[in-house]
């Protein structure tokens, strides 16, 4: 998660993305909303990734 990116929104909303993983984004009305939110968009992009015999990226030397 220490290679998220957030911004704050026109709207007032908080976007968040990790870039090195595909469709990894969250989008909330606070920021603590959407860190939780990526976090559950990451986990669920992991277990999926898993289950279809795909390779995680490796960021920072670890494995996603």
């Amino acid at each position: 998660m220490h290679k998220a990116t957030y911004e704050l929104l026109e709207d007032g909303t908080f976007y968040s993305e990790i870039p090195d993983c595909p469709g990894v984004w969250a989008n909330a009305t606070t920021l603590e909303a959407c860190r939780e939110e990526l976090q559950d968009t990451l986990e669920g992009w992991i277990i999926l990734g898993l289950r279809l015999g795909h390779t995680l990226p490796i960021l920072d030397g670890e494995v996603v």
